[in-house]
């Protein structure tokens, strides 16, 4: 199952180790999920992972394992060839880069809470979910 995360999913695995991802990580470890990043949406990641995220500020070092960690877990879409189709714009400019990055790696699902994916997943080619949605999936 090939995956794409948004930047707040990517934070509960990262920061604050929600265990409502603990399906998600177990699927990754496991080699039954794989998950894509690209430098666009790493660079979000990375910047927001230097914002004061609720009472948790992350240091240097903090920042740079949390980077290391999403690296570890990742994989470039490679040469895989992009899905043909023309994606629905998100009302969020800041969003349309995580539809890009699932059409590029031919994602089956992008996971987020961000309503305006969520508006948008009866008209993509692929699924847009949250990470409950997910894991209820899986069972």
């Amino acid at each position: 199952m090939r995956l794409v995360l948004d930047t707040n999913v990517w934070l509960d695995w990262l920061v604050f180790d929600d265990p409502e991802l603990a399906p998600l990580r177990a699927a990754v470890e496991q080699g039954r999920a794989r998950v894509f990043i690209d430098a666009a949406c790493e660079a979000e990641l990375a910047r927001v992972l230097d914002y004061p995220l609720g009472r948790v500020r992350l240091d240097a070092a903090a920042q740079a394992a949390c980077l290391a960690e999403c690296r570890r877990v990742t994989g470039p879409g490679g040469d895989i060839a992009p899905l043909e189709c023309v994606l629905p714009r998100c009302r969020d400019p800041d969003d349309q880069k995580f539809l890009e990055l699932a059409r590029t790696c031919r994602a089956d699902l992008l996971l987020t809470k961000d309503r305006a994916l969520l508006e948008l997943a009866r008209r993509t080619p692929f699924r847009v979910v949250t990470p409950r949605a997910w894991a209820m999936l899986q069972d």
